[in-house]
């Protein structure tokens, strides 16, 4: 087998001709320093591109208050009772407020849920009411007439009996041991929604 030799250190080392073609007896143009004028000239082309594209336009963002939700008060959405010229005159309050039955105890709800719920009692000294008490001081405050009460207390009992939940009064119901707040809510709301299905 014939044995192959190394070739001469000086045939690996020796130069060779350019891998693309003569080389020029001028400067070289490769190196660090054109690679680095070629990527700032480029950055220059792309920055000028986007100078010449026009600005998007610009969404204005909702106002978020850095302060909170304003309250809103229990009778939100119906106006004050205002005693007229002859009311004034006469010494007589103001005339109550027309609301239907249905939202009469709508509001007997949202009274309950502004001062607080209460059990074996109309009202406390903290401002809390029990149901009979929510509605007292929906009437006391001018909204709807006895009539408006006696009517919304028909649908009170109405609901109960159909619930299975049969009681002598409605205060009753609100002064069990097993009721709770959101109870009075639901049956309030439930009322609320069979007197307007009838147009009470």
């Amino acid at each position: 087998m014939p044995r192959t030799t190394a070739p001469p250190p000086s045939v690996l080392l020796a130069p060779g001709p350019p891998p693309f073609g003569p080389s020029t007896s001028g400067p070289s143009t490769s190196g660090p320093s054109a690679s680095a004028s070629a990527a700032s000239g480029l950055v220059a082309e792309i920055e000028a591109y986007l100078a010449e594209l026009p600005a998007p336009a610009r969404t204005p963002a909702p106002y978020a208050c850095p302060y909170g939700s304003v309250l809103r008060p229990w009778q939100a959405g119906h106006p004050e009772p205002r005693a007229t010229l002859l009311d004034r005159a006469l010494g007589r309050p103001a005339r109550p407020v027309p609301v239907s039955a249905a939202d009469h105890l709508r509001l007997a709800s949202r009274y309950i849920g502004a001062h607080g719920w209460l059990q074996g009692a109309m009202w406390d000294a903290a401002g809390r009411v029990c149901l009979l008490g929510a509605q007292a001081a929906v009437l006391a405050h001018g909204y709807g007439t006895p009539a408006t009460v006696r009517t919304a207390r028909v649908q009170l009992m109405e609901v109960l009996h159909a619930t299975g939940r049969p009681a002598r009064s409605p205060d009753e119901y609100n002064d069990r041991p097993t009721t709770r707040e959101g109870d009075v809510h639901q049956l309030l709301d439930r009322a609320a929604a069979r007197a307007a299905r009838l147009g009470l």
